[in-house]
């Protein structure tokens, strides 16, 4: 019983190292790892100096009631209703109206524009008769500055009447407008109308003054609004101040916005991107691809399966992108996912 037990105990041992020898001499461990890529393409770079700041109207007037009359708002041709805060007009409209009859008389308007024709005509009868001998000279200043009188008082009237409405300086909006009775009787000094132009607009930012060798007057910004994060706006360097402030070592620019479409409002805190440098036509990636190490910064492309490890010299870049130099060339296939723990010759599987 215990030969019998033996013998098999050993047929087992002879048929596990037979069955061990006719395994592979290796095990293949090297598993593909899923990776996506993307195609290495050329376009553009910039490197920014970024401040923020409030941008303001390149235009704005408080337009107040400078007489004591009725008040009357005019029609908006667009809307077919009175003016209202928000509207916007155009350089010369009438947008309020004053009624003022004992104000209107005292004026004398008619009366003093019919002189001055009548003086006028006197004048150049003067005139002419004093070149044939007919008047003196004399008689002839006189006639003159009677004429020159008259013309004086035919503008200071037409200036008093003018004061009977409110006009529109320049083309705008009207960003704020008080409510008053219509008819009721405004005394002079009153807000009427506050207006702003802001399709051009400009905003004040301080620099650290090591920035002021490379602010130059003309040179591209770009605008966002963190309440429009998505839109971009141009904008460039108009004014830069020569002088240091020894408080905060910084200097004052002031930068001029293009708002067209008037996106951006009078107020609004914004980001401004000075752009100081820019390469077209380069190979440019996001920094989030690169890997660095005691050797450099470095990434991965793929080739036929095998992920391939690049060291790369750099050039350019700002907050999110970087322009690679040299390492890789146009249509690499560049890992842009998993390539964290790949080693140079990984086995990859590319996947979406």
């Amino acid at each position: 019983m215990k030969f019998t037990l033996k013998l098999f105990t050993g047929f087992l041992f002879l048929t596990g190292l037979i069955s061990c020898n006719n395994q592979p001499d290796t095990i293949n461990t090297d598993m593909a790892t899923p990776v996506s890529v993307l195609a290495v393409k050329s376009g553009s770079i910039e490197t920014f100096i970024t401040s923020t700041g409030t941008v303001f109207a390149s235009q704005e007037v408080e337009l107040m009631s400078e007489i004591t009359g009725k008040y009357f708002p005019e029609i908006n041709p667009k809307s077919q209703r009175s003016f209202k805060m928000g509207d916007q007009v155009k350089a010369g409209q009438v947008i309020i109206k004053f009624e003022d009859k004992e104000y209107e008389n005292s004026i004398a308007f008619d009366a003093k524009q019919l002189n001055y024709s009548i003086s006028e005509q006197e004048y150049k009868k003067q005139e002419s008769l004093h070149k044939k001998g007919g008047v003196t000279t004399r008689e002839l200043k006189n006639s003159e500055i009677s004429f020159i009188n008259s013309k004086y008082e035919l503008e200071n009237a037409q200036i008093k009447l003018a004061k009977m409405s409110i006009v529109a300086p320049f083309t705008g909006v009207i960003v704020d407008m008080p409510y008053y009775t219509v008819g009721t009787k405004l005394n002079t000094g009153l807000p009427i109308v506050k207006l702003m132009a802001y399709k051009n607009m400009y905003m004040e930012i301080n620099l650290p003054e090591k920035n002021l060798q490379l602010i130059k007057n003309g040179l591209n910004v770009n605008i966002t609004s963190y309440v429009f994060p998505e839109d971009t706006l141009t904008g460039k360097v108009t004014e830069i101040s020569p002088a240091i402030s020894t408080e905060t070592r910084t200097f004052k620019c002031k930068i001029q916005v293009n708002n067209l479409k008037l996106k951006l409002r009078p107020g609004m805190f914004v980001k401004a991107d000075i752009v100081t440098q820019r390469k077209k036509n380069v190979i440019v990636i996001s920094k989030d691809y690169l890997l660095s190490d005691s050797r450099g910064k470095s990434l991965f492309i793929v080739e036929q399966g095998t992920a391939h490890q690049r060291h790369v010299k750099t050039g350019l870049e700002n907050q999110d992108q970087i322009e690679i130099v040299s390492g890789i060339k146009l249509n690499d296939r560049l890992v842009i996912k998993g390539f964290e723990t790949l080693r140079d010759r990984s086995k990859v599987k590319v996947i979406k």
